[in-house]
């Protein structure tokens, strides 16, 4: 698809791979909006890049998500790219830990949830451009799972499943769907880890993903 002159949103768009992605569509002259629930990280991202529009809204509230889609719809024109990026996870073990279900429970909220109920509300305005794209941020982690994050795993599993049936169901529109599954990236999320050689950085991450939906793969690895 066509990478330059989009109107672009992306949720957990203040820090990682979300603001690596946004910095990709700067470059190519796009209008970007990030949101974030994070209003110190979002002041840092727009100190960082002036010409970033940015909404504070937790994507896991739908009255917040609400209220982000009407900003978007009276401040501006064809919003044709839906990035949802905004993840967590949290590491347990669960039958020992007594918050397990409360942590499982925002995973979802967060991971899945949201991204289902953002893609529904913004799809009237995706299918009005000529050209559009949803593009949701998964994880290898969802294909080949790890022990001490089921909750996560599970979430990614589960939007690798409907990333792929919405394109079934897209595929005649003008509506792209495409799913990012990321390798092991050195964000927050990831502080900490042991095997810190393994990492990509945000920002190569990024590059891959513009070198590939300029390709239209739809499923980038």
């Amino acid at each position: 698809m066509e990478l330059n002159k989009n109107t672009v949103f992306i949720t957990g768009g203040a820090s990682g791979i979300g603001l690596a992605l946004a910095e990709e569509f700067l470059i190519s002259e796009n209008t970007v909006i990030i949101c974030g629930r994070n209003p110190d990280k979002l002041e840092l991202a727009k100190e960082r890049y002036p010409e970033l529009y940015t909404i504070r809204c937790d994507v896991s509230k739908m009255s917040e998500v609400h209220q982000a889609l009407d900003q978007i719809k009276s401040e501006f024109d064809g919003l044709n790219i839906l990035v949802n990026n905004a993840g967590i996870q949290y590491r347990f073990d669960f039958y020992e830990d007594e918050s397990t279900i409360e942590m499982i429970d925002e995973e979802i909220d967060i991971n899945f949830r949201a991204i289902v109920h953002l893609s529904k509300l913004f799809l009237p305005i995706l299918n009005k451009a000529k050209e559009a794209a949803i593009i949701n941020v998964s994880s290898f982690l969802g294909i080949v799972p790890k022990k001490s994050a089921p909750g996560y795993c599970a979430t990614k599993a589960a939007l690798h499943a409907f990333s792929k049936s919405l394109r079934y169901q897209l595929e005649d529109s003008s509506v792209k769907v495409f799913e990012i599954i990321t390798p092991l990236v050195d964000t927050d999320m990831t502080r900490g880890r042991e095997d810190d050689l393994k990492k990509i950085t945000p920002e190569s991450l990024a590059k891959e993903v513009f070198r590939s939906l300029k390709s239209d793969k739809l499923e980038i690895r």
